[in-house]
């Protein structure tokens, strides 16, 4: 399979996932299906990566710090929300967080004139539109939720940007990153699930789900990105909102308006805008480097 393939694998994969937790809302809390996808991934990439917990600085500690609290604020709040408002509205209002991320760094770089004022206008109105939905009665606090998973991606990525400066690589990172949250989220998940965690059915939901949303969508990428360039890879990552709200119509029979799809594509072309006038920006930056 090539590398476009592999990230749509990712994408599908993550999103199935997703939906297969909505499922799951009515029988359990969102923390147990939180802290059993961690577990459940934590102990796959322990075993596949086996990291090197002793030898790090106390300035990597101090990132990896950050970045698994960013990455556990973005799948609790991101979790939460699931349960309150429509897979496909939730992952694009989180989208707003590598958006915002991508035209800050344009902004600081200089890149960006009227054409950054049009991505911002374009995700605005995708927002303001998934609001204005005749077909949706949005819960607030779901929205909300959705904002904070936004803010914690974008702190995700700012975090990531710092330690691909180190030498803790990135399969490093990210397993000694879930085995963080997974302990963090160990005793509300106990506290919360109680017996119910002992049953069959619900662990093996929650292996299911740490496959479709961590081990799957990873590996598909990591390999896509060794013959993708960036900018391809965040243009092509821009259909997850698309991709969301389809299996959560599918899987979750969560319907949407025309005005809904509508607002889901304007933010989807302000994360294709963004990215692809970065990518633009990159290619011109070394060509006059180059001479």
């Amino acid at each position: 399979m090539g590398p476009v393939g592999l990230v749509l694998v990712g994408i599908f994969s993550v999103q199935a996932g997703a939906a297969i937790a909505g499922t799951q809302f009515g029988v359990t809390d969102p923390i147990v299906l939180v802290g059993l996808r961690l577990m459940f991934s934590a102990a796959v990439l322990g075993v596949v990566v086996r990291p090197r917990l002793r030898g790090h600085s106390r300035r990597d500690w101090q990132l990896l710090w950050w970045y698994a609290g960013s990455l556990l604020v973005m799948n609790v709040a991101i979790y939460e929300s699931f349960s309150r408002i429509p897979l496909g509205v939730a992952v694009t209002i989180e989208f707003l967080g590598p958006i915002a991320v991508a035209l800050v760094s344009a902004i600081r770089a200089g890149r960006q004139g009227w054409w950054g004022l049009l991505w911002v206008a374009l995700a605005a109105a995708g927002v303001l539109g998934l609001g204005l939905s005749p077909t949706l009665d949005l819960d607030w606090w779901g929205v909300t939720l959705a904002v904070i998973a936004a803010a914690g991606w974008a702190s995700y990525i700012w975090a990531g940007s710092r330690i691909a400066a180190t030498e803790l690589g990135p399969s490093t990172t990210l397993a000694i990153a879930s085995l963080m949250c997974a302990a963090a989220t160990v005793v509300p998940m106990v506290v919360v699930g109680g017996p119910a965690l002992l049953d069959p059915r619900l662990l093996a939901v929650g292996l299911g789900i740490a496959v479709l949303s961590s081990v799957i969508p990873y590996s598909a990428e990591l390999r896509a990105l060794r013959w993708l360039p960036a900018g391809t890879f965040g243009i092509l990552m821009s259909v997850e909102p698309a991709v969301a709200t389809l299996m959560g119509l599918l899987i979750l029979d969560q319907q949407l308006s025309w005005l809904g799809w509508g607002s889901i594509a304007c933010v989807m072309l302000a994360s294709i805008g963004v990215t692809w006038q970065q990518a633009y920006a990159d290619r011109t930056s070394a060509r006059e480097v180059g001479g």
